[in-house]
């Protein structure tokens, strides 16, 4: 795109509708007088006079708790210099954008008309009522260090100028990381400084903090180095005098045989020869935007073993503040914090490094194109939109906040806490963390009988380091091999089995044996024992022979394979449990409402009204095993009969009386619209005598396999909702079929609900 062509995009995108790119929206309804009455007068006179007798209460009952003031002059906006208060409120409403969409924080933004420190300092004291947290944006140095100190000094709310520690916080997180893959010493190494002002200042403060030793720090403004016998320092550059270099020493002088090089100052001004100059394995963060000091490419040709981050998101290792500052507010909010202090900082360092070495979703490889982003030179911090972030970096500085003495509502539940973070963003994944949870307590045996794949390697990985399953691997050795060091997978002492060419006499034997079991179930039903044999070699027959005979407890397949092939030897060496006549299939759509369970989405054809009675039975009582109440809605095209009766509308009227004679206290009904159940004030209205009046379905029962099948994969698609499925249902033993494609959370979310249905 040319820089014209951006540029007109860009004015349109913030002229076009409502212009700009935040808006106020009420929290609470306001459909009629009563709710006007309560948001207002009369009714809101209760809330002032209980936060009048204890001003803790505005916590309570108003959204201080989750509001941040994004307070700027536009005296150092981005890269444009002083542009003014107006100029600088497209960049404050971006940032409240950010606040909203990666930590679900609200955001006043203010752009105050004053270069004063006095007038501008005393104007946000003023505003301290208003607000659970204070964000200073591009203020110019010197005058940002002053407003920050007193204003932490004065204020009793977490205040911080994102612009000196939010790179701080991101580039120390990634220079400890690529210290140590270089396997280097953080208190050992030679770091030159290109830049001098509010964020190069506290990056170095930042890293000293981490061990780093002034007198191996050389930093360097305009000027020149910053040395002791200058007499021309203002602000804070006082802080990181160095003369263990003559004054006259220049920027590419200082870097020969430099560990690290971190830029804050402006593009183009190194080449390759000055990186050449460097140590060994050196360290180039050149930050400055949108022209890094040194580009990509030229760094990286210049040195194979140079490890590069820059500040831009088309290259590897973008220092992104992005990954820190709406995080650590949500952690300082959530614990009512007095203040931003070192020990949360550090507790984000710590916590993005951290991140960085954990196996990366899939969303985020999907995101930058690339299948396989792990920990190594180019990947030293987590990817801005790795959904992680809010459940590893706010917890940190939470519990940083609690441990360093400045937080006024500590977290008991740290669990709920997690979960409730999850769900501010849409992400409500409650369900999966209570299976996950439930699983990790008793980890059981899982054969995962599709191992000659990469997204099924990395899954099994995943569950063995958060101890969620036993994994057994069912494929050609040296082809499952190969895969895991392709992709530098992790999965020391896992079982590899390959059951069409066993590897010694033992494994020949049990396929031999397995064969003979497999001869007597269906001997009669017209098999052969060669034919058993044979079958036994192959990957889904092996490994549910396997679970039916105790060596494992329970299989995931199907990944790579049509879904009758793994069905098919899980009906025939399984079976259904006693009393199942049918074995049936939901999927688990996780909504912002909820969960949502459908039934039967992938196997049976043909039902009739016991059919569809004996599937809601099997649905219900799986819905019961996550501590969920089950109000299930039978659905089809027509309302109790509004419209002329057709085939499928008989047949959910009958199942849904059968139900009712077999359970008249489930909150069940049928048949009606599928858009029914979720409005119960329209079910009450229309047809007050449903049970499902006043409740909103969470299972939804089809009449046949291709509505339940268009059902959740419109909703999957089209909603982009996150799913788990397809679940099989009644087995005596639970298997599992991943659907075509899954991803390697899906993978994880059907392990986790294997081990939790083998617990049973």
């Amino acid at each position: 795109m040319s820089k014209d062509s951006l540029n007109e995009e860009a004015l349109h995108y913030h002229a076009k509708g409502r212009p700009g790119k935040i808006e106020v929206i009420p929290t609470k309804e306001t459909a009629n007088q009563r709710d006007l009455s309560l948001a207002y007068s009369p009714g809101v006179a209760v809330p002032c006079l209980e936060i009048a007798k204890n001003k803790e209460d505005v916590y309570k009952y108003t959204a201080k708790g989750n509001l941040v003031a994004v307070i700027s002059n536009g005296t150092a906006v981005l890269g444009l210099g002083d542009i003014g208060a107006e100029a600088g409120k497209p960049v404050m409403e971006g940032k409240g954008l950010l606040f909203k969409i990666y930590a679900d924080i609200d955001v006043f933004d203010i752009e105050l008309n004053t270069k004063n420190v006095d007038e501008f300092v005393r104007t946000v004291k003023i505003m301290e009522p208003t607000f659970g947290g204070v964000n200073l944006e591009d203020i110019s140095a010197p005058e940002c260090f002053e407003i920050e100190e007193r204003l932490r000094e004065e204020l009793d709310i977490p205040v911080m100028h994102d612009d000196q520690h939010g790179t701080a916080i991101i580039s120390a997180a990634a220079l400890l990381n690529a210290l140590e893959i270089v396997g280097k010493k953080i208190e050992e190494v030679k770091i030159v400084v290109s830049g001098a002002g509010a964020s190069a200042i506290s990056c170095n403060k930042l890293y000293a903090s981490l061990g780093a030793l002034k007198s191996n720090i050389f930093m360097f403004d305009s000027k020149g180095l910053i040395h002791p016998d200058r007499t021309n320092l203002n602000g804070k550059k006082p802080e990181f005098v160095n003369g263990n270099m003559p004054m006259e020493t220049t920027l590419a002088e200082a870097l020969k045989g430099a560990d690290v090089f971190i830029g804050l100052s402006r593009g183009d001004i190194l080449n390759g020869d000055n990186i050449k100059s460097m140590g060994k394995d050196p360290i180039v963060f050149a930050m400055a935007n949108p022209t890094p000091e040194i580009s990509y490419e030229e760094a990286t040709e210049s040195r194979d073993d140079v490890i590069m981050a820059t500040g831009r998101s088309d290259y590897p290792n973008q220092v992104n503040n992005v990954l820190g500052f709406p995080y650590i507010f949500r952690g300082a909010l959530d614990v009512r914090s007095s203040i931003i202090n070192e020990e949360m900082k550090i507790a984000a360092v710590r916590a993005l490094a951290d991140l960085a070495k954990k196996p990366v979703p899939d969303m985020v490889n999907m995101a930058y194109g690339d299948a396989n982003l792990k920990f190594g030179r180019d990947y030293i911090i987590p990817k801005p939109v790795d959904p992680r972030l809010i459940t590893e970096v706010a917890p940190a500085v939470a519990r940083a906040a609690m441990d360093s003495g400045v937080a006024k509502y500590p977290i008991k539940d740290w669990d709920a806490y997690e979960y409730e973070l999850s769900s501010r963003l849409g992400l409500d994944n409650t369900l999966t963390k209570v299976i996950e949870t439930k699983a990790k307590q008793a980890p059981k045996r899982v054969v995962f009988a599709d191992a000659e794949n990469a997204s099924v390697l990395k899954a099994a990985q995943v569950v063995v380091e958060e101890k969620i399953a036993l994994p057994i691997l069912l494929g050609n050795t040296e082809r499952i091999n190969a895969l895991i060091e392709e992709y530098s997978i992790e999965l020391p002492n896992v079982k590899i089995i390959d059951p069409s060419v066993p590897a010694n006499e033992t494994e020949q034997e049990k396929v031999k044996a397995y064969g003979e079991v497999f001869f007597k179930k269906r001997q009669r039903k017209g098999q052969t024992l060669q034919e058993s044999y044979a079958m036994l070699r192959k990957r889904n027959y092996y490994g549910a022979m396997m679970v039916d005979q105790g060596e494992a407890d329970a299989m995931i397949g199907g990944l790579s394979r049509k879904y009758p092939d793994t069905v098919r030897p899980a009906l025939q060496i399984i079976g259904p449990k006693d009393g199942v006549k049918k074995v049936a299939t939901m999927h688990i759509l996780m909504t912002q409402k909820g969960p949502l369970f459908l039934a039967d989405t992938t196997i049976n054809h043909h039902l009739d009204a016991t059919d569809i009675a004996d599937i809601s039975e099997l649905v219900a009582n799986a819905v019961k095993n996550f501590n969920i109440e089950p109000k299930i809605a039978l659905v089809t095209y027509s309302n109790f009969g509004s419209v002329a009766d057709g085939e499928s509308a008989v047949l959910m009227r009958k199942a849904t009386a059968i139900l009712h004679e077999r359970h008249p206290e489930w909150i069940v009904d049928g048949e009606m619209q599928a858009h029914m159940p979720f409005d119960s004030d329209l079910l009450k209205e229309m047809h007050p005598f449903s049970k499902l009046a006043g409740h909103t379905a969470n299972i939804l029962i089809f009449p046949n396999l291709s509505s339940a099948n268009i059902a959740y994969n419109l909703l999957h698609e089209v909603s982009d909702i996150d799913m788990i499925g397809p679940v099989m249902l009644g087995m005596k033993k639970p298997v599992h079929v991943l659907q075509l494609g899954a991803t390697v959370r899906e993978i994880v979310d059907m392990v986790a609900l294997a081990v939790v249905d083998a617990q049973g």
